[in-house]
């Protein structure tokens, strides 16, 4: 059963699909930065299914086919990117419900248990960093040659950021690109099916352009990103690769110490995305319901 709906977040629509039974528990799967929904594969969907939930994506705002925003008029931070996923549980009139976020999806799930506990069944942060950790810094120090501080987290792998620097233009074969990055140089990467759903998100993007703005909402201050993990109550898993060029198992494993209770799955070869046979399966086993 698949039900495709807009619910408001203010004064916008944001465009969301529930798929599965309406009277099962739900999942809100909560996608990375400048990502649509279509980005969650199909067979994690359908492998939460499969364990008895329904499971809700949607685009962010400035994605697929959301609003897009006039961002120099009207900046938004993460916690107003959180504040659209309360939106979308709002939408379905759900008061509560497992929350998986992977990548700035992770960040934004635990926005939600920290300040909106009440609505957080369970908590499932994939491939992502503790929400306080700025890498802004970390960046331009790899970015320049320069030195590690010991204190930081990691910064992103050389090959991602030669990547970076090869500056190729906006586009379906830079996405491709980008993505067999994020898989990592352990598991195969499947390319036609990450270029048939990069293609598909060109396809319905009502301004591809816009979802850059998610990079300069990451910047905004949000006194929100400072709360500690600590007061997480929610039952939480991580789930991190061993070979994430983008956020290095540290950050996972700084994430799980910072959460009471918390369960780290490190899975072996898996990078960023979930664009390798039989991953999405295996990740959605693992999410906390």
């Amino acid at each position: 059963m698949v039900h495709e709906r807009y619910v408001p977040s203010g004064p916008l629509r944001i465009w969301t699909e529930r798929i599965g039974d309406p009277g099962r528990p739900a999942v809100l799967m909560i996608m990375g930065s400048a990502a649509q929904s279509v980005s969650c594969p199909d067979a994690l969907v359908g492998r939460l299914v499969e364990r008895g939930v329904q499971v809700i994506r949607f685009d962010h705002r400035d994605t697929g086919r959301s609003s897009t925003v006039d961002f120099d008029a009207h900046p938004y931070t993460i916690g107003d990117l959180a504040r659209d996923c309360l939106a979308v549980l709002d939408g379905y009139d759900l008061d509560s419900a497992h929350v998986a976020g992977t990548s700035l999806g992770g960040i934004l799930a635990q926005w939600l248990a920290v300040h909106a506990p009440h609505r957080v069944r369970s908590l499932t942060v994939i491939s992502s960093s503790p929400m306080g950790h700025d890498p802004g810094p970390v960046w331009a120090r790899a970015r320049a040659g320069e030195p590690a501080d010991p204190d930081d987290l990691p910064p992103p792998t050389p090959a991602y950021l030669a990547h970076l620097a090869a500056g190729l233009p906006p586009g379906l074969e830079s996405d491709v690109a980008l993505f067999r990055v994020f898989n990592g140089p352990v598991r195969p990467f499947d390319e036609p099916a990450a270029r048939a759903m990069l293609e598909l998100a060109l396809s319905r993007a009502a301004d591809p352009a816009a979802a850059a703005h998610h990079h300069r909402a990451v910047w905004l201050d949000e006194p929100g990103l400072l709360a500690p993990l600590s007061s997480i109550t929610a039952p939480t898993s991580i789930v991190h690769g061993d070979h994430d060029p983008l956020y290095p198992l540290a950050h996972g494993e700084a994430l799980a110490a910072a959460i009471p209770g918390a369960a780290l799955h490190v899975v072996p070869g898996m990078g960023h995305v979930m664009t390798s046979p039989g991953l999405p399966e295996e990740v959605a086993d693992l999410i906390r319901l």
